[in-house]
């Protein structure tokens, strides 16, 4: 038998990758799950892609009749209507891509416990889909603001970009983390859940960011405004509502600072979701 050794250089070690960098090296398996992921979403379904615009609307129906009317929002905020829908899809799609994500690993024990393949592959895929069903809801919401007398621009063009990456590098991280935990704990999606509820009443969908302003000092109203969905929330308004005009006192201040703010949390949120994710990771196939 010969002894000759063997060289292993070009090799590396089973299930060790190289984390989110080989996801853009296997771009046609993330292909294949966002293929998937979009495919078996409504299967089987009457109504299928209508959903995507029936549940949210019906959410801001029953958010304008009570924050709006019942509540006299419509009178205290300029031309409510776009400023509740603009916040209401950024919530929506920060949550599924977050809940999507969390769920993706034990969503997919099949291929997890079968098959070696970057696993980070199905949390931003699950991401990716939540974008996409997002899609519809801007569409209606780019309609009812030009109906409203909105009309883009650059500063609009950047606004939006920019909310909508830091929502979805901010669903990826968390997702990430919590798509990790869920593996150990199965409670962990319960968290996620409490987690959800708060961020709709944390950043200023069905309110202005004045009224914190009034109900608080002043330096506790602008640590609320650090939170990067409130960010995000404002980024929305100034590129979907905003018009100038005495909309300018109710959009927050601050608002470059917050997005630098912002950037830095999302930053270190991928990070830490990365590291947390690797850590588990040679555990999930035992178990699922």
């Amino acid at each position: 038998m010969s002894t000759e050794a063997i060289d292993t250089s070009e090799y590396t070690t089973p299930g060790r990758g190289k984390g989110l960098i080989d996801v853009f090296q296997h771009r046609y398996l993330l292909k294949l799950l966002i293929d998937k992921g979009v495919a078996t979403r409504y299967r089987n379904s009457a109504l299928g892609w209508v959903w995507s615009y029936a549940k949210p609307l019906s959410q801001y129906v029953i958010y304008y009749f009570i924050m709006g009317v019942v509540l006299g929002n419509t009178r205290g905020i300029d031309n409510f209507a776009v400023y509740l829908l603009s916040g209401i899809i950024a919530i929506n799609l920060f949550n599924e891509a977050f809940g999507n994500g969390t769920t993706s690993i034990t969503g997919n024990r099949a291929l997890v416990r079968k098959i070696y393949l970057p696993r980070e592959l199905f949390p931003l895929s699950a991401v990716v889909v939540a974008f996409i069903h997002f899609l519809p809801q801007l569409a209606v919401l780019i309609a009812v603001g030009l109906l409203s007398g909105w009309a883009p621009s650059l500063t609009t063009v950047y606004a939006g970009l920019l909310g909508m990456i830091l929502l979805v590098a901010m669903a990826t991280g968390l997702g990430l983390f919590f798509g990790a935990l869920n593996v150990l704990f199965r409670d962990a999606q319960n968290f996620v859940d409490i987690i959800k509820m708060f961020v709709l009443w944390t950043a200023p969908v069905l309110y202005s960011w004045q009224h914190v302003a009034d109900a608080l000092p002043s330096w506790a109203a602008e640590v609320y405004m650090m939170n990067p969905i409130a960010t995000v929330v404002e980024l929305f308004h100034l590129a979907f509502w905003y018009m100038g005009g005495d909309q300018t006192a109710q959009l927050a201040p601050h608002i470059t600072l917050n997005v630098a703010i912002a950037f830095v949390f999302v930053i270190a949120l991928l990070v830490i979701g990365q590291l947390v994710f690797r850590k588990v990771e040679p555990r999930f196939a035992q178990e699922l």
